[in-house]
C-alpha cells in the first residue's frame, strides 16, 4: 500500500506484491515502476474543530459516534480504497445498463424488420 501525501490530500495506491516480498522486490518495484501508479482517493484532510473548544463529554462522544457511523472505521487508505471501489461499481453499472439498453434496442430493430419483411409479400 503506497500512501501520498500533498499538503491537505491524501491519496492512495494499492500493489499486490504476494505472499512475503522481498525487501529487494519491493525497492526494485519502487525504483522502476513508483511513476506509473494510479494514485485514488484524493481525501481532503478535516481539521478536527470539536478537539479546539471544551464540549460536553457526552455530546462529544455522540458527535464521534455520528460522524464514525457516517465515515466508517478504518485507516485513511482503507477509506479511500473502499471510494475507489464504490465508484468502479457505479461505472460498471452505469456500463452495463448502457449495453443492456443497446442490445435491447438493436434486438427490437431486428424483430420490426423481420415484421416488416413478413409483410411485404412476395
Amino acid at each position: 500500500m503506497f500512501e501520498e501525501h500533498e499538503g491537505k490530500s491524501y491519496s492512495v495506491s494499492k500493489v499486490t506484491f504476494g505472499a512475503e516480498p522481498k525487501d529487494e522486490e519491493i525497492y526494485e518495484f519502487i525504483l522502476t515502476k513508483y511513476n506509473k501508479l494510479k494514485f485514488v482517493g484524493a481525501i481532503m484532510e478535516k481539521e478536527n474543530s470539536y478537539l479546539i473548544k471544551k464540549e460536553n463529554p457526552k455530546r462529544l462522544q455522540r458527535k464521534i459516534k455520528r460522524e464514525t457511523k457516517e465515515q466508517g472505521i478504518g485507516t485513511k487508505a482503507q477509506v479511500a480504497l473502499k471510494e475507489q471501489y464504490e465508484n468502479n461499481k457505479l461505472e460498471k453499472k452505469k456500463h452495463t445498463k448502457l449495453q443492456r439498453s443497446i442490445e435491447e434496442s438493436e434486438k427490437f430493430k431486428l424483430k420490426q424488420s423481420k415484421r416488416k419483411e413478413k409483410h411485404k409479400g412476395h
